[in-house]
């Protein structure tokens, strides 16, 4: 039967079994925070962009399975979040929420979600209409602007598919896209869970194992709302070397320039378009993040010794589709997206390493553009 007629004779569901938050494994102290400086009124559509990232994975040994994978995500990611905390954190309002916005790592927690699909991995990568299907394998919900402090900055879905494989879907909030793209936390989660796992080809039951611990048959899927998948884009990763000529210019101009290159560049290498106006976050430091509005016709060519080189023309090319939770289980299908991008962004981040003046330049074009 072809995969077509599969998809069509019924229609594969996808049944949340449980909602979790998954905390930091020791309490954060000091807390940090993050000014999210706003230069000019923005529309309310700018903080739900999100970077989004689907693996599919067959059982590593007999006794593998997704709700096992999600127990030891629950304790690897709390790890993780220990060397990261603002992976768990949330954006608020100071001044009793009439001041600016802020990150900070409060400990409240990301989401974890366990559900199951009626369908097998191998029927799903068969699927010629997939990345429809796609979408809800990673599920994430709006940050709501006036009462930020209730919407988690990270989201992970584990799907149990019919057949015993599983995939696991990550949502990142645009906000913390230098933790995604620029440290690797994903990479370093990945390490944290193989170093839990056993040595031994039997898995071990986690602590946190659904299936001994679910009390009822009732999916919370009528508890739990999403926000669908919007407008995505092509994304775009590149660096200003630090041996860029910049001594005198003022860090805003810099980064407009540097924006403005880089936006050209993607531009090229993408065969798309940015739209006219677009948002500009710039990590100026570890405690603060500047949001800005820009259009292009603002973006002058820069007269600075400026180059860029493009480190990634998409997401998936950053050693994403090596990542294994267990030791030698390898995806057999990775897909990464950006959503909700409405009218593009450009984020600009100083290089993690302190010893160097690089600047990486993320950015994201909307599709159709």
């Amino acid at each position: 039967m072809a995969m077509s007629q599969i998809a069509s004779e019924f229609a594969p569901t996808v049944q949340i079994e449980a909602v979790q938050t998954v905390l930091p494994f020791a309490v954060t102290d000091p807390r940090k925070t993050c000014l999210v400086s706003v230069k000019d009124p923005v529309g309310s559509n700018i903080f739900r962009g999100c970077f989004n990232i689907v693996l599919c994975y067959n059982k590593a040994v007999e006794e593998d399975s997704g709700w096992l994978v999600a127990g030891w995500i629950k304790e690897s990611l709390g790890r993780t979040m220990n060397e990261q905390p603002m992976l768990g954190g949330r954006l608020r309002r100071g001044d009793d929420g009439n001041g600016e916005l802020e990150m900070v790592s409060n400990d409240s927690g990301a989401r974890l979600i366990e559900a199951k699909i009626t369908m097998t991995l191998q029927e799903f990568l068969g699927l010629e209409e997939r990345e429809k299907l796609e979408a809800k394998l990673v599920i994430w919900k709006d940050i709501d602007e006036k009462n930020p402090q209730f919407s988690p900055l990270l989201y992970v879905q584990v799907t149990n598919f019919h057949c015993g494989g599983y995939s696991i879907g990550i949502s990142v909030s645009v906000l913390l896209a230098d933790l995604l793209i620029m440290e690797n936390f994903i990479q370093r989660w990945a390490s944290i869970q193989k170093n839990l796992l056993p040595v031994s080809d039997a898995l071990k039951t986690p602590t946190f194992y659904l299936p001994n611990l679910k009390i009822t048959t009732q999916s919370p899927i009528s508890t739990f709302s999403h926000t669908p998948s919007e407008r995505g884009g092509k994304t775009m990763i590149l660096k200003i070397p630090g041996d860029t000529a910049m001594e005198g210019v003022e860090s805003n101009e810099l980064f407009k320039r540097a924006a403005s290159l880089c936006v050209g560049k993607a531009e090229q290498k993408l065969g798309c378009e940015m739209s006219s106006g677009f948002s500009l976050f710039v990590k100026e430091s570890s405690n603060v993040l500047r949001v800005q509005n820009y259009r292009k016709n603002e973006l002058v060519k820069s007269n600075l010794n400026l180059s860029a080189q493009v480190i990634s023309s998409s997401l998936d090319d950053l050693g994403i589709k090596e990542l294994d939770f267990h030791e030698g289980n390898k995806p057999v299908h990775v897909s990464c997206w950006t959503s909700s991008v409405f009218d593009g962004f450009v984020v600009a981040v100083p290089s993690p390493n302190g010893n160097t003046s690089d600047i990486n330049v993320l950015v994201t074009i909307p599709e159709g553009k």
